[in-house]
């Protein structure tokens, strides 16, 4: 099994990966969103270490997911853009949350360091509108006075394939800036006006990180792994903030995930002078009726362990693993939705 580690996350170029080693007949098999790999990894060594059971996931982005999901070739999906109630009940699907983390602005100026430079939502939505084209912009100079902006154009960088991260990123832009919300709109795959696509956060991450004057957007634990330079964000309540498992949690202390039907929550844009504006969640996706007891009950259990003792793993790149009490609502829809042979499987 792959460890993940400073070096993995960084040769991630290609957008997909599977867990790769020996096979085992026991083994589960997930697919999608790539914001989550990273934590999903660490906790499948932590799991076939101790259950011997591995688990192959592949980093191919939510609506990869979805699909495959969808078309019974892997035992779950995994999907920063929760499926509506009624597309999960045509499916045959059910969804829970199983992380929570932030989306960073991450970007590549010569001289500029992690934290440095400050931006707002209406900004950000207008150098990815096209809007503002230069670093050395005088609404970009005017936050960041003390940081020595050059004379060099902005190469935004956005991704290419169907991502929870996108839809989670125009949502935020979408709920800022009305222009944004009108001329692209909010979804898995939008039409960006400017800039370059990569696939998956690695490929962002990799775009970003060899291109001058760039900026993209990925999951935090990208931009620490590949020592990226992320952006402050000035929050809803005016007040500029860092990213971190603080600014996350302060963002997810907010959700009511016990009144959202099927799970169903954004986390993007909430209150707090504590939190960071773009924090989102991961659904995974398996299926009520379950083809496979022992396999629908293998995806169970490395959830169930992954709740249980899976936070300091979280917790090391930054996540916010899910509450105790959000675990329990979890679990108890488990029961009531999952079954094989019309037997609860949890």
């Amino acid at each position: 099994m792959i460890a993940i580690g400073h070096k993995l996350i960084g040769a991630l170029v290609a957008g997909t990966l599977a867990f790769a080693g020996t096979a085992y007949a026991n083994d589960i098999t997930g697919a999608g969103s790539s914001f989550a790999y990273p934590i999903v990894s660490k906790w499948a060594d932590t799991y076939k270490a101790k259950a011997n059971v591995g688990v192959n996931y592949q980093s191919i982005g939510s609506g990869g997911g979805i699909k495959q999901i969808k078309a019974k070739t892997v035992d779950f999906g995994a999907t920063d853009k929760p499926l509506e109630t009624s597309e999960l009940d045509e499916s045959g699907l059910t969804q829970f949350p199983f992380i929570m983390g932030g989306i960073v602005p991450v970007v590549n100026i010569p001289g500029v360091a992690a934290g440095q430079l400050k931006l707002t939502g209406s900004l950000l939505a207008d150098i990815y509108l096209g809007k503002v084209t230069n670093w050395n912009d005088k609404q970009i100079a005017e936050l960041n006075q003390d940081v020595k902006l050059p004379d060099l154009a902005i190469a935004p960088v956005y991704r290419s394939d169907g991502s929870g991260t996108t839809y989670n990123f125009a949502y935020y832009l979408g709920a800022i800036s009305p222009e944004w919300k009108d001329k692209v709109g909010v979804n898995t795959s939008v039409q960006f006006p400017v800039g370059i696509g990569g696939k998956g956060n690695e490929g962002v991450a990799a775009f970003t990180g060899r291109t001058e004057g760039a900026i993209g957007y990925v999951e935090y634990a990208y931009a620490k792994q590949n020592k990226l330079a992320y952006t402050q964000m000035a929050n809803k309540d005016g007040v500029f903030v860092e990213p971190s498992a603080k600014t996350f949690q302060a963002a997810a202390a907010n959700a009511d995930w016990a009144h959202a039907p099927g799970f169903v929550l954004i986390l993007a844009n909430q209150p707090g002078k504590d939190s960071w504006p773009m924090t989102a969640s991961t659904w995974a996706l398996v299926y009520k009726n379950q083809d496979k007891a022992d396999t629908g009950k293998d995806v169970l259990k490395f959830f169930d362990a992954a709740f249980k003792t899976g936070q300091e793993a979280a917790a090391s790149l930054d996540y916010v693993p899910m509450p105790e009490n959000v675990v329990k609502l979890i679990e108890d829809s488990w029961t009531k939705e999952i079954k094989a042979d019309g037997k609860p499987l949890w």
